[in-house]
């Protein structure tokens, strides 16, 4: 596997981990795709370093246990401004 790609995997865990972010937001962050972000996390990083593959599937699989939540919110804060504007 190239350096850089490894270098991107690692910097790519350690921000997640530190921060807990998205992967939508780490993509913009990093200027990739949420497709390389995502890739990067469920096979490099499983390659590359195992524990830290572990720690980042716990913070992925909370993403996605209360994405259901977030979507709801903003779709209440959407319908509650197009009120305001009426």
């Amino acid at each position: 596997m190239n350096k850089n790609i490894i270098k991107r995997v690692n910097d790519i865990s350690d921000y997640i981990i530190n921060t807990k972010n998205t992967i939508r937001d780490t993509a913009k962050i990093f200027k990739v795709s949420k497709s390389t972000v995502h890739k990067d996390l469920k096979e490099r990083l499983y390659l590359i370093d195992r524990k830290k593959y572990v720690n980042i599937k716990k913070i992925m699989d909370e993403h996605i246990a209360t994405r259901h939540i977030k979507g709801g919110e903003s779709t209440r804060l959407l319908f509650l401004k197009k009120r305001d504007y009426k």
